[in-house]
């Protein structure tokens, strides 16, 4: 995703929140939010997969054709390849993305879910908890400092666990600084769209002691996630290899092998 592509990302977010966009249904979810419980789950000993349901990317196209009538076959594979989580990409005019799949996917697999989107407002964390998410993710460049500090606040409030993700070092102290949950850094270049796991290795060891540290992208094996995880790396997020798989609980049972 080029910094161009991003900005017009953002750009038409703020444009649907100034129409009226992401007002949370009238009917909440139930249950509502468990941030703990998303947290606890990261924490638990062994390979910690956030396992990921994603239509589309701009530069990957489509990943995951008719992933509207997949989502429960996707969770369901993901709870029986024990997946710490689920993660929901509910973006819907780039990524196309729908936020009722969140509640779908909670269901179906009982595992705790996190909502990635673009968040800019407290309203979407209205959004996020009303459709049952239990964490949001919050990009780290799309927001000012005292953004991020507010929308960490306002997640915990709702209940919500807050995965604030950073793009290289430069990034982490600012993330760092509002004290996330989960401290996720992506290996995707914005710029290029390119995945550089060696540079991901030494990352963690930036991360100062309390949030869960999220490696995000780019692992397509058991031997990246190893790789990872010796450099200090606690939890792992993973997407297209799993959504591109012919065996989905599989490939994420090999990726978690010990």
């Amino acid at each position: 995703m080029s910094g161009d592509i991003l900005e017009q990302i953002l750009a038409d977010v703020r444009q649907r929140l100034a129409s009226g966009g992401y007002a949370p249904p009238e009917k909440f979810a139930s249950p509502g939010p468990d941030g703990a419980r998303f947290l606890a789950s990261l924490r638990e000993p062994g390979v910690r997969i956030i396992a990921e349901i994603k239509h589309r990317s701009p530069s990957a196209g489509e990943i995951l054709p008719g992933a509207d009538g997949k989502v429960e076959t996707f969770a369901l594979a993901y709870r029986r390849g024990h997946a710490a989580a689920i993660s929901v990409v509910t973006e819907e005019k780039y990524f196309g993305g729908n936020p009722t799949w969140i509640p779908r996917a909670r269901r179906i697999s009982g595992l705790p879910v996190l909502m990635k989107d673009f968040v800019l407002s407290e309203r979407q964390l209205d959004f996020a908890a009303a459709f049952g998410a239990d964490a949001v993710l919050l990009i780290a460049r799309a927001l000012t400092p005292q953004e991020l500090a507010d929308l960490v606040a306002g997640a915990r409030r709702r209940g919500l666990a807050a995965v604030v993700e950073a793009h290289g070092a430069g990034e982490i102290p600012r993330a760092a600084e509002v004290a996330p949950d989960v401290l996720g850094v992506n290996a995707r270049d914005l710029s290029s769209f390119a995945t550089d796991l060696s540079a991901l290795e030494s990352l963690a060891a930036l991360i100062p002691p309390g949030p869960v540290r999220l490696a995000e992208s780019g692992m397509r094996s058991r031997d990246d996630v190893a790789r990872l995880a010796k450099a200090g790396w606690q939890a792992f997020l993973v997407g297209e290899a799993l959504l591109r798989s012919d065996d989905p609980e599989e490939t994420l049972r090999e990726l978690r092998r010990p």
